[in-house]
């Protein structure tokens, strides 16, 4: 073997073994980045980004919902309560023509929003002109902690132009029991 190729590869050996030490001993000792001008002017920018995806978002929304749901077919039910006295709401089934097209359970949350004067949209489709039959099914807990369950029915003559329908839960005091209304708001 050469002399030399020994004296060569020794302080090779060590060269590389002081190069890979110094990055690491370096970083270390950085300080760490400190947020400067450019930062907050990015951090501006994300959220007039954010912003402008919110607003698009709300308006892919409505554009979605006029596609789908032109005003001249459309057909909106709308759930209501006042009072609630001899009523506490657990659910709300519809049918339109004999086919099921919601069946919504109520939270404790949701059932406090509607006594405090709130009004639920159950269901947003469409229908044909002409006739069809709407029947709601209210269940839940009437007086003296019995189980509820009412129906009431109406018949909606769907013309050109939106429909909007009220199922409304009232009470009756006279009789001490729930009215269950069903009308179509003019």
């Amino acid at each position: 073997m050469n002399p030399w190729t020994r004296v060569l590869a020794v302080p090779a050996l060590m060269f590389v073994a002081l190069v890979g030490a110094v990055p690491v001993a370096s970083r270390a000792q950085e300080p760490a980045p400190q947020p400067g001008p450019e930062r907050s002017a990015l951090d501006a920018e994300v959220q007039q980004l954010r912003r402008e995806v919110v607003d698009l978002n709300r308006d892919l929304f409505m554009l979605e919902e006029d596609l789908l749901f032109p005003a001249s077919t459309q057909v909106a039910v709308f759930v209501s309560m006042d009072v609630g006295t001899f009523f506490d709401l657990d659910s709300v089934q519809i049918r339109i023509d004999d086919k099921e097209v919601a069946n919504y359970l109520y939270t404790a949350r949701e059932h406090e929003a509607l006594l405090r004067g709130g009004v639920h949209r159950i269901w947003l489709g469409n229908m044909k002109v002409g006739e069809h039959e709407l029947v709601a099914f209210f269940t839940g807990k009437g007086t003296h902690d019995r189980d509820y369950r009412r129906g009431a029915t109406l018949t909606i003559d769907k013309g050109v132009g939106a429909k909007y329908v009220e199922l409304k839960i009232s009470d009756r005091v006279r009789k001490l029991q729930p009215e269950f209304v069903v009308r179509v708001w003019e």
